[in-house]
C-alpha cells in the first residue's frame, strides 16, 4: 500500500493519535477516506472527459503514457529492443554484435586504439 511497510503505517497511526487524539481520529480517518474517494472519482471523470474530447481515434490513449519514462520506453525503446532481440532478421543489427564482445583491458602505459570515424 503506497510503498509503506508495517513500521511506517504504525508510526503514522501513533503520530495521528498524538496530533488528533483518540476521540477525533475516527472522524479524521473517515474524512480522509471521503476525500480520497472524491479525488479518485474526479481523476476518473477527467480521464473519461479527455478520452471523449479526443474522439474515437484516441480510445486507446492512456494518460500514464505521458510520463517521460513510459513515453520513452513505449515509443523508442520497445522498437529497439524488438529489433535487437531479432538480430537474425535484420542484417544491419547483426553487424553490431561486437558490442557484447569481451573488452580487453589495456596495460599500464598502453595507448588505446583510435577510431577516426567515431570522432
Amino acid at each position: 500500500m503506497f510503498g509503506l511497510g508495517w513500521a511506517e503505517i504504525g508510526a503514522l497511526i501513533v503520530i495521528g493519535l498524538l496530533v488528533f487524539g483518540p476521540d477525533k481520529l475516527p472522524q479524521v480517518a473517515s474524512q480522509a477516506g471521503r476525500t480520497l474517494r472524491n479525488l479518485r472519482r474526479m481523476a476518473n471523470n477527467a480521464r473519461d472527459d479527455l478520452r471523449a474530447g479526443l474522439g474515437p481515434e484516441f480510445q486507446d490513449f492512456d494518460p500514464a503514457d505521458l510520463n517521460p519514462r513510459n513515453f520513452v520506453r513505449k515509443h523508442l525503446l520497445d522498437e529497439t529492443e524488438d529489433a535487437w532481440n531479432n538480430q537474425s532478421a535484420t542484417p544491419e543489427l547483426a553487424s553490431v554484435s561486437h558490442v557484447n564482445a569481451k573488452v580487453e583491458e589495456l596495460g599500464y602505459g598502453e595507448i588505446p586504439p583510435y577510431d577516426a570515424e567515431a570522432t
